[in-house]
């Protein structure tokens, strides 16, 4: 190892211009300690007393800074243990305590959507694992780094201090990814949707395809990818949360029989209900709501279905299509707006003046 902790001191004397003699103290080179192989090996080597130096001052410190980062690794990796364990057990928990409320004489739409209620549970767990995960990891490597730092030999006050004040300017114009973090973390506690539910969040619509703490990834039917900031998030409409409604509104003539039309609606949509490729996607029987409007075209009949989670639109079309084929077997028209066309042909007068004859 060195010699001496303290390096020698070289004292140099300049002339300036006035002839004065100035003295100026110049921190010489500290040499190798004579039993340290290492270190004089290098400095053999290279033929630099500066590489010499920083190899002897890497080796002094290598230990310590791989500690750290041992230390910082395993931390990680407890960190992940402990906490996916700890919401294990609280959404286990949790998910027996439900169970045990359950009354015996559900029905089996309720206890879909009690089993439903449960799988988002244990979703929202895991994400709430994931976030502490991953803020606890952050804590542990900006520790390490300061350690590591330290062992370096720089000096963190400075550091510090420039931090704190570029940490104050920074926080003026970081308010808004602050507040998309706390959006972001409030979103996630209380479940307000979930990868792969299907919501309205304004300007944005469409399926959910990630969620972290600063953004929502959107997927719109058209495919564009919609990536929305947390914090710009006003209100959120969950179009696949436990169940959702099909509602459809069918229009027939004013001289139609409305009680056999509404008979008709509702033997086709029963039909699809009971059809085995389309049963597992209705919660409820088909209901026709009765008559919605009186238009202008049409006497409007709605009909209603409560199906699963993000299947209303797919048994919407299905009924569409169910709706047309019944009611032309039944002999109900469905009646569709009609236009009278007036053509008006500006080249002749349409109302001429019987006094003013034609020029010859």
């Amino acid at each position: 190892m060195r010699a001496s902790p303290v390096p020698d001191l070289v004292w140099l004397q300049s002339e300036t211009d006035s002839g004065a003699t100035t003295t100026d103290v110049v921190k010489g080179i500290e040499g190798c300690d004579p039993d340290d192989g290492f270190c004089n090996w290098v400095r053999d080597v290279t033929g630099s007393d500066t590489a010499a130096d920083v190899s002897d001052f890497l080796v002094d410190n290598v230990a310590s800074i791989l500690l750290i980062v041992v230390v910082a690794v395993i931390g990680s990796w407890l960190l992940k243990r402990v906490v996916k364990r700890s919401m294990d057990r609280l959404g286990k928990r949790a998910l027996e305590m439900r169970v045990e409320q359950r009354p015996a004489d559900m029905t089996p739409r309720e206890r879909l959507e009690a089993d439903q209620r449960d799988l988002r549970l244990r979703k929202r767990t895991d994400t709430l694992g994931s976030v502490l995960v991953a803020v606890g990891r952050v804590f542990i490597w900006v520790v390490a780094a300061i350690l590591v730092l330290g062992e370096l030999g720089l000096n963190l006050a400075p550091l510090i201090a420039g931090a704190g004040v570029v940490g104050v300017a920074l926080g003026f114009g970081a308010q808004k990814v602050v507040g998309d973090f706390l959006s972001g973390m409030f979103m996630i506690a209380e479940d307000q949707f979930g990868v792969g539910d299907i919501v309205d969040l304004g300007e944005a619509r469409g399926t959910v395809e990630r969620i972290t703490l600063r953004t929502t990834v959107l997927r719109d039917i058209y495919g564009t990818v919609w990536h929305v900031p947390n914090g710009e998030v006003q209100r959120v409409g969950n179009l696949s949360q436990e169940w959702s409604t099909a509602l459809l509104d069918v229009g027939v003539g004013y001289d139609s029989d409305l009680d056999a039309a509404c008979g008709v609606l509702l033997d086709a949509a029963a039909e699809l209900s009971h059809d085995p490729d389309w049963s597992n996607a209705f919660l409820d029987d088909p209901e026709v709501l009765g008559v919605e409007q009186l238009a202008a075209d049409a006497v409007t009949i709605r009909v209603a279905v409560r199906t699963r989670p993000a299947e209303q639109f797919r048994v919407q079309r299905e009924l569409n299509r169910r709706f047309k084929r019944a009611l032309d077997e039944a002999g109900i028209e469905i009646p569709f707006p009609q236009r009278t066309v007036w053509v008006r042909n500006d080249a002749e007068p349409t109302n001429p003046d019987p006094d003013v004859t034609a020029p010859e």
